[in-house]
This record gives structure tokens, C-alpha cells and sequence, in this order.
């Protein structure tokens, strides 16, 4: 056999090799969901669709449920796109015969569930004295009634898998409150109370429950409320904000991936805060 000669590499060359290889090397081994199946509500967009993006990215087999079909099928495409499993169905929270359809299309498409994420939410802008009964009533069935449905419909399945990861994504409004949202910010702290004793409850089932509290993120709902004069313009001033900007759908997705994996295994019960400092300022 012949010896070859090497060509001659640079510097530079050689760093951007052994980026490379390491990068690979990182992908090859961040599975951290490999082999699980989740249910997003919320999660054609902002931070539902962040999410539902990173667990694919992790390994996991995700079904993305959302009101609205055209949003749901954009993301379920990209991250088949990226090389992930995702399909969709669409449901609404605050039925419990769409939400038993919900947790079915994750056992029937992927043979179970192992982690939920009740991401869906909606916020109305009112004090007690202009919230009238069905504006009250809508927020609460939504941010509360939502999430106590599809647990309580997807606990039997998790059970049967042996355990798994419920992330309710609550609201820095559902532990400091917000001025002129006051049943949004009693939906979150309802949320948040439901949260613990959820934990408690499930924590021989080896389910673990946890919340997250996002504070300002930049996602469509965000500017949406802005743009209907709902957002409180000192909470969303970037300058405001302790470190300096709002947050993105990308942070909030980071932390209940955390809270969804096994690197969480001895955390249940816990309200973790995602804003910025702003509730320290």
C-alpha cells in the first residue's frame, strides 16, 4: 500500500474541523427525549411551537393540538423538514370529548404519552369591574378548566408507561399579578396551585409535575395584545426589563425541555420563573 500525503490545513481550517466534529458529535449524542411521545396544546405557535420544535429536535414523537389547523400544519412540516416525528390534531381544551381525542391521537399515531405540555392559553384585558361574566368564564375555562382536562385525561395513559412529565405554563401574572388582567392572573395562580397539587397527588404514579412562568416573551399573542392596547406598556419596555430585552419563545422552550427529560428526575412541584428578572426590578 502506497503512503498518502495529507494536505496542508490552517489554523483556521483545523478549528473549523474540530467545531464540526464536535457539533456532530453533540447532536449525535443530545437524544434527551429519544423514544418519548408528547402532547402540546397551544403548539401551532410562540412558545407552543418553540416547544414542540425543541422536543422534536430531542428525540421525541410530538403531537402538536391547537384551534386553528393552518398554523398546526406549518409547524408540523418544519420539523419534518428538520428530520423530527410530529403530527397534529386539532382540539379545544375546554372539551372534554376534544380532549379525549387529543391524548387518543397520541396513543393511536405513537403508542402512548409520556410528557404534557399545557402550553394553550388566552388573555383578555379587564379589572374585576369591566371583566363581565363571559369574558371571566372564557379565560378560566381556557388557562384553568384546559389543563385540568387534558391531565386528568392523560394521566391513565402516562400511568401506563410507567411515569412521565406534566408542564403547565403558567404566567409571572399568576405569582405577582398584573394590573387590568385580573382573570388572567387568577387563571395562572389557579394554574400554579393546581401545579403542586398535582405533584403531590402523582408522585407515586412517577409522574412529576411542574410549572413554568414566562414572563414578557416576543410571540404573536405578545404583539397582539400590544397592538390591542391589552399589554401593560412598562412591563413591555425592553429597558424596563433587568436583562435588557424581552424574552424569546426559544427560552421558554429550553427550560420545560429541563423540566420534560430525565436531567429533572428529582423535581416535582417546583414554579420555576422565565422573565427576565422583571419581577425583582
Amino acid at each position: 500500500m502506497s503512503d498518502s500525503v495529507s494536505p496542508h490545513l490552517d489554523e483556521a481550517s483545523v478549528r473549523r474541523s474540530a467545531e464540526a466534529d464536535a457539533g456532530a458529535s453533540t447532536a449525535r449524542r443530545s437524544e434527551r427525549l429519544k423514544g418519548k411521545i408528547a402532547l402540546v396544546t397551544g403548539g401551532g405557535t410562540g412558545i407552543g411551537r418553540a416547544i414542540s420544535e425543541i422536543f422534536a429536535s430531542e428525540g421525541a414523537s410530538v403531537v402538536l393540538s391547537g384551534r386553528r389547523a393552518e398554523p398546526l400544519q406549518e409547524a408540523v412540516q418544519q420539523i419534518r423538514r428538520d428530520g423530527g416525528i410530529a403530527t397534529f390534531a386539532r382540539g379545544d381544551v375546554t372539551r372534554q370529548d376534544r380532549v379525549e381525542m387529543l391524548v387518543q391521537a397520541a396513543v393511536y399515531n405513537f403508542g402512548g404519552l409520556d410528557i404534557v405540555v399545557n402550553n394553550a392559553g388566552i388573555r383578555l384585558q379587564g379589572t374585576i369591574l369591566d371583566t363581565d361574566e363571559k369574558r371571566w368564564d372564557r379565560v378560566l375555562q381556557t388557562n384553568l378548566k384546559g389543563p385540568f382536562l387534558v391531565s386528568r385525561l392523560a394521566v391513565p395513559a402516562m400511568r401506563t408507561r410507567g411515569g412521565g412529565s406534566i408542564v403547565n405554563v403558567a404566567s409571572s401574572a399568576g405569582v405577582v399579578g398584573v394590573r387590568g388582567a385580573a382573570a388572567y392572573s387568577a387563571a395562572k395562580g389557579g394554574l400554579v396551585a393546581l401545579t403542586r397539587s398535582m405533584a403531590l397527588d402523582h408522585a407515586a404514579d412517577r409522574i412529576r409535575v411542574n410549572a413554568v412562568c414566562p414572563g414578557i416573551v416576543d410571540s404573536p399573542s405578545t404583539r397582539e395584545a400590544a397592538g390591542a392596547g391589552i399589554a401593560d406598556p412598562v412591563e413591555g419596555d425592553s429597558a424596563l426589563q433587568p436583562l435588557g430585552r424581552r424574552g424569546s419563545p426559544e427560552d421558554v422552550a429550553r427550560l420545560v425541555l429541563f423540566l420534560a427529560s430525565d436531567e429533572s428526575s428529582w423535581i416535582t412541584g417546583a414554579v420555576i420563573s422565565v422573565d427576565g428578572g422583571l419581577p425583582s426590578r
